[in-house]
């Protein structure tokens, strides 16, 4: 098979390692990422991968689909230069309209279990502490399905994830949460590589977790690449039924709250003593359009994409929200959600007047 040709690019087929290459230093890198079972492909679309449905192309993308592979993989993205990027199950991002460059790697990765062998990992025995948690997933273990899983297990404490979406990886790096719980709650620790550098073992006073933020977060927003390859849980015995029931009523608020369309989840973080989404719906902002993105009319701190939104779309309704928000009530609306790809700044959203 063979893709569509453009002027200046250059081109290879299927036969070859890469598909597309349009970086020159990517050659070696293909290969080496054939030698470890993984096909690479250029220019894909990110709109595939995040749940926005929002985002240009990732000059390389691979998937990795256990641990070891991602690891590999990013090593040898350092080795080659490339720049990185790990994409989860895609939420809580903004990928901006002129894509990624370099490598991005969709982590597939999604063994868990209640020991160490269940991840399908040979180094899991050596490089896991033994006793900590009683639950292991890897990064890019569904949040919600694990939860699910747990329930049915009948071990208590992820409850509240069956209603979020995203990878364990990336509730990891944001602290995610609902309904009053959070990451920070049942994790034991989590193993996370520093492409280049080697692993650290991180358990949670260590990963500095406060309210949707933790050390990863403020990390990758510094430029620094920290990849969550697996992390443990200390989850506490329960009834399943009485567990499902209390899981149900999760599911139930956010059906009725939240909603349906493409969005990235929540934009903002909840200032102290107050609810975003009440503010920007004081402020008149409910259900506001700027090109294909709408500030929800179901709830206000989520942005939809509702006709081909732009992340251009998204940014202009941000920044909208943040500076009536600021003029009405003198409180700074902080996002919640990473930026990522090519910006002509960075973070891309404009400063509030008089800060």
């Amino acid at each position: 098979m063979t893709r569509r040709h453009g002027d200046s690019d250059v081109w290879q087929f299927d036969t070859s390692p890469c598909h597309r290459v349009v970086i020159p230093a990517s050659r070696g890198f293909c290969e080496a990422a054939a030698a470890i079972g993984v096909t690479v492909a250029a220019d894909e679309p990110l709109t595939r991968h995040t749940t926005f449905h929002i985002g240009g192309p990732a000059d390389l993308c691979a998937v990795a689909n256990d641990i070891g592979r991602l690891e590999r993989l990013t090593e040898l993205a350092v080795a080659h230069a490339l720049p990185l990027t790990i994409l989860g199950g895609g939420s809580n991002i903004l990928v901006s309209d002129d894509g990624l460059r370099g490598l991005v790697i969709v982590n597939q990765a999604r063994d868990f279990g209640l020991r160490a062998a269940d991840l399908r990992w040979d180094e899991a025995e050596a490089a896991l502490p033994a006793g900590e948690a009683n639950v292991l997933a890897a990064a890019g273990t569904a949040l919600a399905g694990l939860a699910r899983w747990t329930i049915k297990q009948g071990l208590a404490g992820l409850e509240w994830a069956v209603s979020v979406p995203g990878t364990v990886g990336g509730a990891v790096v944001g602290n995610a949460g609902a309904h009053g719980s959070d990451i920070a709650g049942t994790l034991a620790w989590a193993l996370v590589a520093y492409p280049g550098q080697g692993r650290q073992l991180l358990r949670p006073v260590e990963l500095e977790f406060a309210y949707r933020n933790s050390l990863l977060k403020r990390q990758l927003a510094s430029g620094e690449r920290p990849v969550v390859l697996a992390a443990g849980f200390r989850l506490t015995p329960g009834d399943p039924t009485m567990l499902a029931a209390r899981a149900e009523g999760f599911l139930a608020r956010r059906r009725a709250s939240q909603p349906t369309e493409p969005s990235a989840g929540s934009i903002f973080r909840n200032p102290a003593g107050d609810y975003a989404g009440r503010l920007i719906e004081a402020v008149g902002l409910k259900g506001q359009r700027v090109g294909g993105a709408q500030i929800s009319p179901r709830h206000a701190n989520f942005i939809v994409n509702v006709a081909q939104a732009t992340a251009g779309d998204v940014l202009a309704l941000i920044d909208l929200a943040r500076g009536r928000v600021y003029e009405q009530f003198g409180i700074e609306l902080v996002p919640e959600i990473l930026f990522v790809g090519e910006w002509p700044t960075q973070p891309p959203y404009a400063p509030l007047r008089g800060m």
